[in-house]
């Protein structure tokens, strides 16, 4: 009998291995096999559909394996769980590569798109630049909270701060002073390796072709435009547009039942990066509407008098997402029109 279907649990060192016949029956069973075994393995067995949970390192075995021959299919964890027979109780290794080996063959199973190697470079961009935005905003959290113990309260918005701060160092007791302007200059250097990071982005963003096309779309810019593109790629793995939206967590929950169709809040599933940066592009397009009367001005600034602005932020995300995916996936057959609601 022919192995058909395996399951990988991943790790860093050991891996464990679980292959089925046509038959259903384990036929490969194999709890602890190291890292440089876990290659050639893979690469003696007839082609086959091979499941991994998407974890760290797991694009980069799917590649691997696809060299070989093998359909590789990536699962999120929490839909992996539901198939391993010992539930929480007997969680091993070995269990969970029956799981998987279990959870691929199964017929609604939703799986994540594997990413190139390309994909992944500019997600490191991406990734490198949101740690130190947010270690920026933890180093003026931390600031404040410092000068707050001395009675020093300044404005919000960080150059009012800036702005402040320098008159009242002197009101500062012993070596609060010294705490205070290292992290003034800490907070400079971030600002330098953020400045660097966006220009690499641009750069990226402006050298392809399909980027280019989705800046011309209001709320995308550079940034947006190269996170979609390293996310999604050419949109294969999505049906249609709405299977994006919902990908990255903007489509309503549904609680319906008896025939009766309840839509609650977004699901906020999926990529909570792309899906940030797909709001704040909204945003800016409300804040920027003024007087202006093409369509699509005109169908915001309606949206936001009758659903309110957070719906409306929303809503504008959701379509910019479809609309994303059109470009990628149909590219010049696909007419965007900067304009268009």
């Amino acid at each position: 009998m022919s192995i058909i279907t395996v399951g990988i649990d991943l790790a860093k060192h050991v891996f464990a291995v679980h292959g089925v016949d046509d038959n259903g029956k384990s036929a490969l069973v194999k709890p602890k096999v190291s890292r440089e075994h876990l290659l050639p393995l893979v690469a003696q067995l007839p082609p086959c559909v091979i499941g991994m949970e998407a974890c760290s390192g797991a694009h980069h075995w799917a590649r691997l394996f696809r060299q070989h021959g093998h359909t590789v299919k990536l699962m999120a964890p929490k839909f992996v769980t539901p198939y391993r027979m010992g539930g929480k109780r007997g969680k091993n290794d070995a269990a969970d590569a029956a799981a998987i080996c279990e959870a691929v063959t199964r017929p609604n199973m939703r799986f994540v798109p594997i990413k190139e190697e390309h994909q992944q470079i500019i997600l490191c961009l991406h990734r490198t630049r949101q740690g130190f935005v947010e270690e920026r905003t933890a180093t003026y959290n931390r600031l404040r909270g410092l000068i707050a113990e001395f009675g020093i309260v300044l404005p919000q918005k960080v150059a009012n701060l800036r702005r402040h701060i320098g008159a009242r160092l002197e009101d500062l007791p012993g070596f609060a002073n010294q705490c205070v302007g290292d992290l003034l200059s800490h907070a400079d250097q971030l600002d330098v390796r953020i400045a660097e990071y966006d220009r690499l982005i641009a750069k990226v963003a402006r050298e392809d072709a399909r980027s280019k096309r989705l800046m011309q779309r209001p709320g995308i810019g550079p940034v947006t435009a190269s996170a979609l593109l390293a996310s999604i790629g050419g949109g294969h793995d999505f049906k249609n547009g709405r299977q994006v939206a919902a990908w990255i967590g903007l489509t309503p929950g549904q609680h319906s039942s008896g025939g009766k169709d309840r839509l609650g809040r977004i699901t906020k599933a999926g990529d909570h990066y792309l899906r940030t940066l797909l709001v704040l592009g909204a945003r800016t397009i409300l804040n920027t509407l003024g007087d202006k009367q093409d369509h699509f001005s005109r169908w915001a600034r309606n949206l936001v008098a009758r659903r309110g602005y957070g719906r409306a932020a929303v809503a504008i995300a959701a379509k910019n997402a479809r609309l994303a995916w059109a470009v990628l996936r149909y590219g010049e057959d696909f007419r965007l029109s900067p304009s268009a609601a």
